[in-house]
C-alpha cells in the first residue's frame, strides 16, 4: 500500500563509489557519462523509495560539471525528492568528490532528474505527497515548481526552433556564423 504523504528525509539517498582507472577518459579524469550513470542510479533509488514503486527517468536537466573528478576519489551522490506532481518527481542531486588522502571535499556537479512512477501495468501511477518539514524543503519544492514551468517553456521554444525555420533567411542568418553555406550553390 502506498502512503498518502512522506517527508523529504524518508527517501533521501546517498550513493558513494570509488573512482577507478577504468572510469577515466584519455585525459585521466572521470568520464562524465560514468557520473551521469551513477546519478541516474541514485535518482532511481531516491524516487522509488518515495513512490514505493518502479520509476523511470524522463529527463535530466541542468547537468553542470563544475570540477573534474580524479581517479582514486570517493564520489558521493546525494539525492532528494524536491518536488512531486501527480505521477512525477523532481529529484535534486548534488555530487561531491573526496580526496581520501587530504580529506578535501569538492562539489563537482549538480543536476535535476525528472522521474515518473510506474504501476504494475507499466502506466504512470500516483506518488505520495511530499511533507515539507524544513525551510529548505519548502525552498526546494518551490524551486521544483518553477523548474517544471521553465522546462515546459524550453520544450515549447525548442519545438518552435525546429519547426519555424525560414530557409529564405538562411544566408542572412548564417552570415556571421562559423559555417560555409554550400546548400543550393552547385
Amino acid at each position: 500500500m502506498i502512503a498518502e504523504a512522506l517527508p523529504v528525509r524518508y527517501s533521501q539517498t546517498t550513493l558513494t563509489e570509488l573512482m577507478i582507472p577504468a572510469y577515466a577518459n584519455f585525459g585521466g579524469k572521470i568520464h562524465g557519462g560514468i557520473l551521469l550513470s551513477l546519478m541516474d542510479k541514485v535518482a532511481y533509488a531516491c524516487a522509488s523509495k518515495h513512490a514505493g514503486t518502479y520509476c523511470v527517468t524522463v529527463s535530466v536537466n541542468r547537468v553542470e560539471f563544475l570540477q573534474p573528478v580524479e581517479v582514486g576519489e570517493l564520489v558521493s551522490m546525494h539525492a532528494s525528492v524536491n518536488y512531486v506532481g501527480n505521477t512525477s518527481m523532481i529529484v535534486g542531486i548534488r555530487v561531491e568528490a573526496m580526496n581520501v588522502k587530504t580529506k578535501q571535499v569538492k562539489h563537482t556537479n549538480s543536476s535535476f532528474f525528472t522521474m515518473v512512477a510506474k504501476g504494475d501495468d507499466d502506466k504512470p501511477t500516483p506518488v505520495p505527497k511530499l511533507i515539507l518539514e524544513t525551510q529548505e524543503d519548502v525552498k526546494r519544492f518551490i524551486e521544483g515548481m518553477r523548474l517544471r514551468k521553465i522546462i515546459s517553456d524550453v520544450h515549447k521554444q525548442m519545438d518552435d526552433a525546429r519547426t519555424q525555420i525560414d530557409m529564405g533567411q538562411a544566408e542572412e542568418l548564417l552570415m556571421n556564423e562559423r559555417c560555409v553555406l554550400a546548400y543550393g550553390k552547385v
